[in-house]
């Protein structure tokens, strides 16, 4: 062989060893949650200013329309890690443990741990108070932290009595301490952290998240970071409350004293009471701005500890083979229709949740997609991403395509339910339309178009020009729904 001929040979041989090796090579997971997070981080085009999730955006593909398949903690959690609609899983609460009806499934963390990876669950992850031991390398080693008898999530803390409202002046008042309402925010609901937060479970989770980067740098990894704020009680740095001067804030137009559905919806959209942030009392205007306050300074010090953990992953040399996912778990109220809370609203604002999703390579990363994504599609696509073979009877669908052409056609609807026992009330969204059932006595239907209406103050559903578009999401509702609810 001529030389030139045995040199070319030699280096094709070697290209191909080279690609072989690297496509062994197995990508990493960071998967960082929020609670209670709605998407209104600055890359979102909303005022919370948020500079390190703005930009892993600009590294990642950002999810415009991103959806949650139950708009509370346990259920949504519960069905993004085991892949199934929560329907399926029988989760439709903040008590209910999916293994009790899916006692062998597989959850996402599992699968990586059977596939040889070291597998963190660090912070609030699952629903706290709801572990899950099979789907771990190491659970949570920051909870060991937490103070003896100290309830492991904020969603299981419920005021020792609730407020009741006298309110002759248009001033609330509570007869539980004889604090004005004020006071009770300031005690109870908005909490100025010392520091940087460092007594804080938050504050920790990142330092956990931090010192994992490091010690497995060197072996493929799933490493979770599950922040608690900015869930209530909103929790900060006075710094991050200084970025929001309560003068500053605009209040919903439909802000109201307690949660009302728009005229024309049926009683059963709104739960009657606040059950995170007013307790079962009114809020007035002024109460209102600090609250916001409160929950936009809590969101900023949360994207202040994923800055932390950002840097950890770059000071490591690890970005280039780390899959970065950011995700919320359920959309929220901060006043719109009176709400202060997430709890069974299955309006747009009560499911969108902030998803990004960063993989070394794709041709996507830093652009937005319009498409509709669900919560369920993490799952399948986490598992193509890594090359793992992704358990049977996944209810989300590998979105692959998107992070390589954020705009390309996709056409897949979101499903959402919330409620429980014989009121469960069900949901569907398109790019368009959301289209709604809700069951029991004070229920109904609705068909809001989000394109046109997105305060969705106007209920389509006996719009005579509309009875196309609602057969046609009702049929999508039902046959996405069927299979879940044979499921024994």
């Amino acid at each position: 062989m001529k030389p030139l001929h045995f040199a070319l040979h030699v280096s094709a041989i070697l290209l191909v060893l080279g690609l072989t090796a690297r496509a062994a090579e197995k990508l990493n997971v960071l998967f960082i949650l929020a609670d209670d997070m709605r998407p209104e981080m600055s890359c979102y085009g909303a005022p919370i200013q948020t500079p390190n999730l703005d930009k892993l955006a600009g590294q990642a593909v950002k999810f415009d329309r991103a959806y949650c398949q139950y708009p509370l903690c346990n259920p949504s959690r519960a069905s993004l890690l085991t892949g199934v609609h929560p329907v399926r899983t029988g989760v439709l609460d903040n008590v209910s443990h999916f293994r009790k009806r899916m006692p062998d499934v597989v959850t996402l963390p599992q699968l990586f741990k059977d596939n040889g990876y070291f597998v963190l669950g660090n912070g609030k992850v699952f629903h706290g108070s709801l572990p899950d031991a099979p789907s771990w390398t190491v659970d949570n080693p920051g909870a060991k932290q937490r103070k003896k008898g100290a309830p492991a999530d904020p969603d299981d803390v419920k005021p020792a009595q609730p407020l009741r409202v006298e309110n002759p002046t248009g001033k609330p008042t509570t007869e539980r301490t004889g604090q004005s309402s004020a006071q009770m925010i300031a005690s109870d609901q908005r909490a100025i952290l010392g520091g940087n937060g460092e007594g804080h479970t938050d504050y920790k989770t990142a330092d956990a998240a931090i010192a994992a980067l490091a010690e497995n740098k060197d072996k493929p990894f799933f490493i979770t970071c599950g922040f608690l704020k900015p869930h209530a009680e909103p929790s900060a740095p006075k710094r991050f409350y200084d970025l929001y001067p309560p003068e500053s804030i605009t209040l919903p137009a439909d802000f109201g004293p307690f949660p009302k559905p728009p005229t024309g919806f049926p009683a059963a959209a709104l739960t009657k009471n606040n059950v995170d942030l007013f307790w079962n009392r009114e809020a007035n205007a002024a109460e209102a701005k600090l609250m916001i306050q409160a929950y936009r300074a809590s969101a900023s010090w949360m994207d202040w500890n994923v800055g932390r953990v950002m840097k950890a992953l770059d000071d490591n040399g690890l970005r280039e083979k780390t899959v970065v996912v950011f995700w919320g778990d359920h959309g929220y109220h901060l006043g719109e229709m009176g709400k202060w809370s997430k709890h069974d609203s299955l309006f747009d604002i009560g499911t969108r949740v902030p998803l990004l999703i960063s993989a070394p390579g794709l041709k996507g990363n830093g652009k937005a997609s319009p498409r509709v994504v669900e919560t369920l599609d993490i799952y399948p696509t986490l598992a193509a991403l890594c090359g793992l073979k992704a358990p049977e009877g996944l209810q989300g669908r590998d979105v692959r395509p998107l992070l390589e052409e954020p705009q390309k056609e996709w056409n897949h609807p979101a499903v959402s339910v919330a409620g429980r026992g014989d009121k469960v009330h069900r949901a569907i969204r398109d790019e368009r339309w959301r289209y709604i059932e809700w069951a029991g006595p004070e229920g109904g239907r609705a068909l809001i178009d989000e394109q046109n209406d997105p305060h969705e103050r106007t209920n389509l559903i006996n719009a005579p020009e509309q009875a196309e578009v609602i057969s046609k999401l009702k049929a999508q509702l039902d046959a996405t729904l069927a299979p879940a609810a044979k499921n024994p």
